[in-house]
């Protein structure tokens, strides 16, 4: 039989109710027993033992405090290692999870069972899962900024060489001098990205009531010109809406969500923004069919689907990331799947304005 802490502590419970009405037996056979062995020690020939045994009668009460002294004690320990015997199996447990670390945090616990030590090892595995997931995705992370930033530092320093290996005639050196600053262009967006996120990740400093509507209306002029050029309708139908956040990274949702449906779109296609009471926020766009099992990966930093876009400027792959942080971050749900004639469709979800 599995002695479980519930069994332990009930065992231990119930010598305690059995032991209560033999402790007052136990003192009085003790003092009686101590009675008796110092009145057989009174005929021995010591000087002053017969003094002390005729006066025993007046100190008489001496014997009965030391035998409920000394029962009292012998309780204690008795559930002193109770206690100890019932709090073995935390002690047991606390070992593996003492030993717990970055360089170990696939170890996992697995208990058998149903009893309350089970449920706390089984809550540690799941806590323990999520602080491996979210340091996988750290390790991640800063793997995929490295090697982002990596790449484009190469270029640059290979143009750099090919520039002072040899003299440059003013068409090459122009050439060489768009290329550095095409490159320099993607190190600042790519830096850009990674502050933003950063900053969405730490949460808001300010909740201050703000019209949505109003935010969307003045960041979809600023891709007219854009849209124009690469052959893209922006279809916009604004309703009322207030939120609780900052503004500024509220802009920064609308234009990341807008550059996204704009960048992974197609000529003749068309973005649709609609700001209703919920969701608070879709954005919609007709460019090439997107798996449905490869969406859920889109808001992973880093990540991107389609190499045909309507926009060569390049990207990080980190608009959709921002996008949820700074959604997370006012407390609402961003969710995307396949739109129906092609493309994405994002909802974002936010608290009204109380």
């Amino acid at each position: 039989m599995s002695w479980t802490p519930r069994r332990r502590v009930l065992l231990v419970g119930l010598l305690a109710l059995l032991a209560g009405p033999v402790l007052p037996v136990a003192g009085k056979w003790l003092t009686g027993a101590t009675w008796s062995w110092a009145q057989q020690l009174c005929p021995l020939p010591v000087p002053g033992l017969m003094t002390v045994c005729g006066n025993a009668s007046r100190g008489a009460f001496v014997l009965p405090l030391v035998a409920v002294l000394l029962v009292t004690l012998g309780a204690l320990v008795a559930l002193w290692f109770g206690a100890m015997w019932c709090l073995r199996p935390v002690r047991d447990l606390a070992g593996p999870i003492g030993h717990l670390g970055p360089q170990n945090l696939g170890h996992r616990i697995r208990p058998r069972g149903r009893d309350e030590l089970a449920q706390l090892s089984r809550a540690i595995d799941e806590m323990m899962e999520r602080v491996s997931a979210g340091y996988e995705g750290q390790r991640r992370f800063a793997a995929n900024a490295s090697h982002e930033l990596r790449t484009p530092l190469a270029v640059q320093r290979t143009l750099i060489e090919v520039g002072m290996a040899r003299t440059l005639t003013g068409e090459q050196l122009e050439l060489l001098t768009s290329q550095l600053l095409e490159t320099n262009e993607r190190n600042e967006r790519l830096i850009e990205g990674l502050l933003a996120l950063s900053e969405s990740d730490q949460g808001l400093r300010s909740r201050i009531p703000q019209r949505l509507d109003t935010i969307v209306a003045a960041v979809l002029p600023g891709y007219q010109d854009r849209a124009r050029e690469a052959g893209v309708t922006i279809d916009a139908h604004l309703g009322p809406r207030v939120v609780v956040g900052e503004r500024v990274l509220l802009e920064r949702l609308v234009t990341n969500l807008v550059e996204n449906g704009l960048k992974y779109n197609r000529p003749g296609g068309s973005l649709t923004v609609v700001v209703s009471d919920a969701p608070a926020l879709s954005v919609v766009n007709t460019g090439q069919p997107v798996p449905a099992e490869a969406v859920a990966g889109l808001f992973e930093p880093f990540r991107r689907l389609a190499r045909d876009r309507t926009s060569h400027g390049g990207g990080a792959g980190l608009g959709l990331a921002i996008a949820r942080s700074i959604t997370q971050a006012h407390d609402g749900i961003i969710a995307a799947r396949p739109a129906e004639h092609g493309g994405l469709r994002v909802d974002v979800q936010l608290p009204h304005s109380t």
